[in-house]
């Protein structure tokens, strides 16, 4: 069917041009909250002139064609948005199905507003979801965290949903409500140090000096909150010097956290070890109004049962994680690729250049 004679396409088109030309678009639409409600309503549109008629792809083809031609100084007729204003609107309905218009309009999933987000952010959540519980939550983090795209991207590949909140602790057993509940969110598993670039052999102080060398990206993957102190931080205790791998403050939380990093896999020793520790800067360390400090186990590996055990007698506030860094080359693919030290004497010659 030509849908350019269609008097019933041609009607529709029409209740469009109007919306447009009624929401003045070629203002309103620089504003972000009226540009997402906006397309949520073209998509509402689509959708269901899609359900009614039967004019197949060649719907958005033309729809982009006249859009465009009728309003060229607005931007976002193209084919490839009006697909993306459908699926926005698909993926919500079930949701909001039952809400009245008003209600749609502002899209308030509970305490959320998806019109705060730029129609980027959304694109990639919508797409990149797979249940609107996933989509809220990245919602949230980023308008809580300020997210770029770029950023927002990364935290959606790295799988942040499925990890927050995974932590195994012993919180509810350690701390009050809702103080446990805020520092079992605040944590993940596992922690995905992708930005850390090692030789085959290494070691914990290794890890450590790349984590401190990339002190930005390590604060994005732990979250929002941390406020980075020192590595080897050291405690006198009796007489005896120790040190800390890595300490933090959680300015939410208010409390110290010290991260203790394990090339292995886990055993239970280490919880014994990292509640001296938590004992020792409560005690040395924490002012009045300090929260009790928190201790996290970053391994390469754990048996989560076992851990749960570990901690279970443990009267200290304290999780443990698994922690990832970037995965091994193929065989075949390493060897076309310079070494660790080809790289550093190629830096070093370069700078005698």
């Amino acid at each position: 069917m030509d849908l350019q004679i269609s008097k019933e396409y041609q009607d529709w088109l029409k209740s469009i041009k109007d919306k447009v030309s009624t929401a003045r678009v070629r203002a309103a639409l620089a504003a972000n909250k009226e540009l997402i409600q906006f397309y949520f309503e073209l998509g509402k549109m689509i959708s269901e002139q899609e359900a009614n008629a039967s004019w197949g792809d060649k719907l958005l083809t033309q729809l982009s064609k006249d859009l465009s031609n009728e309003f060229p100084d607005v931007k976002g007729f193209s084919t490839t948005n009006l697909k993306y204003c459908r699926k926005f609107y698909q993926f919500y309905q079930s949701e909001i199905s039952q809400q009245t218009i008003d209600q749609l309009l502002v899209f308030d999933f509970g305490q959320h507003i998806v019109d705060q987000l730029p129609w980027g952010h959304n694109i990639l959540i919508f797409n990149k979801s797979k249940t609107i519980a996933e989509a809220i939550f990245y919602q949230q983090q980023t308008l809580q965290n300020n997210w770029s795209r770029d950023v927002l991207a990364l935290q959606i590949k790295s799988g942040l949903y499925e990890r927050s909140g995974k932590i195994i602790s012993n919180f509810k057993y350690t701390l009050p409500q809702p103080a446990a509940d805020l520092a079992q969110q605040s944590l993940k598993d596992p922690y995905v140090f992708d930005f850390v670039a090692l030789a085959e052999q290494y070691n914990e102080r290794d890890i450590e000096n790349q984590l401190v060398q990339h002190i930005s990206k390590f604060l994005l993957e732990l979250g929002k909150g941390f406020a980075y102190i020192g590595r080897q931080y050291p405690i006198q205790v009796g007489e005896k010097d120790y040190y800390l791998d890595l300490l933090f403050y959680h300015v939410v939380l208010k409390a110290y956290v010290v991260i203790e990093l394990k090339n292995t896999a886990f055993i239970p020793e280490y919880a014994g070890k990292l509640n001296f520790y938590l004992s020792a800067v409560d005690s040395l360390l924490k002012r009045e109004d300090d929260k009790p400090t928190l201790g996290i186990l970053m391994c390469r590996d754990k048996n989560n049962i076992e851990a749960e055990f570990a901690l279970r007698d443990i009267n200290k506030p304290m999780g443990v994680s698994e922690f990832k860094l970037t995965e091994i080359l193929p065989e075949e693919l390493k060897s076309s690729l310079p070494t660790i030290e080809e790289i550093e004497q190629t830096l070093k010659q370069s700078g005698h250049e």
